[in-house]
C-alpha cells in the first residue's frame, strides 16, 4: 500500500486550516457590514448558513493540527485582516460583488481540494473523505452564489480576478509558511 507522503500531508492540512479560516474570516467581514452600514436580511441569512459549513470544515481541520502536531502558517493574523477586509469590501460593493467574493473563491477552493483528493493515498481514507465532502459543500456555496446574483461581467471580471489571485497566493504560502 502507498503512503502519503507525510510532508505533502502537513502541507495539506496547514493550507486547509488557513483556507477554512480565511472563509470563515471573508464571512464574518460580510456579516459585519450587514450588521451595520448595509440592510439585506435575505443575503445576511444566506450567508449565515454557508458560514455554518465553513466553521464545520474549520473546526475539523483545527483538530487536525492538534492530533498530526502541525503548525498552522505563521500568516494566518495577516490571512485574518485580508479575509474580514475582502468580506466587508466586497459587500459595501453590493450584493453582485460579495457573492462574486464567494463563486470566485470557491472555485479556486473546488480546484484545490480536487488536486488534494487526487495525491491522497489510502492510508489517509477518513481525510480524503472530509475533503470530498467540504469540495461538495464548496461547490454549493459557489451554485448558491451565482443563484444570489454572482456576475463576471463588466468591472466584476476584474474583481473575480484579483480575488482568484490572492486566493492562490494565500494557497502557495500557507503551504510552505
Amino acid at each position: 500500500m502507498k503512503k502519503t507522503d507525510k510532508n505533502k500531508l502537513e502541507e495539506f492540512i496547514r493550507v486547509d486550516h488557513a483556507g477554512e479560516r480565511g472563509a470563515m474570516k471573508i464571512y464574518e467581514g460580510q456579516l459585519l457590514a450587514l450588521n451595520t452600514l448595509i440592510k439585506n436580511e435575505p443575503l445576511k441569512k444566506k450567508i449565515e448558513e454557508m458560514k455554518v459549513h465553513e466553521k464545520e470544515h474549520l473546526d475539523f481541520f483545527e483538530k487536525e493540527l492538534k492530533t498530526r502536531s502541525i503548525e498552522p502558517t505563521k500568516f494566518l493574523p495577516l490571512w485574518d485582516i485580508l479575509g474580514v477586509t475582502l468580506g466587508f469590501g466586497s459587500t459595501i460593493m453590493g450584493k453582485k460583488a460579495a457573492m462574486l467574493c464567494t463563486a470566485s473563491v470557491e472555485e479556486v477552493i473546488d480546484k484545490h481540494y480536487q488536486n488534494q483528493i487526487n495525491q491522497l493515498e489510502i492510508d489517509e481514507k477518513n481525510l480524503k473523505n472530509k475533503i470530498k465532502k467540504f469540495r461538495e459543500d464548496e461547490i454549493h456555496h459557489k451554485d448558491i452564489a451565482y443563484e444570489e446574483g454572482a456576475t463576471k461581467e463588466g468591472p466584476y471580471f476584474l474583481l473575480d480576478k484579483i480575488i482568484k489571485t490572492g486566493s492562490k497566493l494565500a494557497i502557495k504560502i500557507s503551504e510552505k509558511i
